[in-house]
């Protein structure tokens, strides 16, 4: 059977950003990949080597020219593309616009670039941005229990004796 008619078995690392300017959010029309036609946020591949932070820079660097600081991580997502056979562990990170006019960098994988209102998201939404807004994260993001809350504020074992 030829690779290209292979069914693919593994699971990949990505990480979305979700750059903050104001009260808006940047997105792209996806082109040419899982999810063509959808409008997401900058998405790409990491590295050998890189940390999330640094692929969130480096990929909305080089897909729309922008600049982005104060990225931190905020969820991740377990995203399967049916139609595409494709496997993604979602590393969502969120950022701070600094500078640059957002333009399509990179036109083999977008075709458009525009800032939204939070509350006006357009359509179609790519799948994890779509997980990310109906709460299918880890952690939770309507969990009770936020990271690091047990280190915060640690408890006394109780040991039944």
């Amino acid at each position: 059977m030829p690779e290209s008619m292979q069914k693919k078995t593994e699971v990949l690392v990505c990480v979305a950003i979700l750059i903050r300017h104001g009260d808006r959010v940047l997105l792209n029309r996806r082109r040419n990949n899982r999810g063509a036609g959808s409008w997401a946020p900058i998405v790409g591949h990491m590295q050998y080597g890189e940390t999330p932070e640094q692929c969130a820079i480096r990929e909305t660097r080089e897909e729309t020219g922008v600049e982005i600081g104060n990225v931190k991580f905020r969820v991740i997502t377990n995203d399967v593309f049916q139609a595409e056979h494709e496997h993604y562990i979602t590393i969502w990170m969120e950022s701070d616009y600094v500078s640059g006019k957002p333009h399509v960098n990179a036109p083999d994988e977008e075709s458009d670039v525009q800032w939204f209102f939070w509350h006006s998201l357009p359509q179609p939404l790519f799948l994890s941005l779509q997980h990310v807004l109906d709460g299918q994260t880890y952690p939770s993001q309507t969990t009770h229990d936020k990271v690091g809350a047990a280190i915060e504020n640690p408890q006394p074992l109780h040991y039944e004796q």
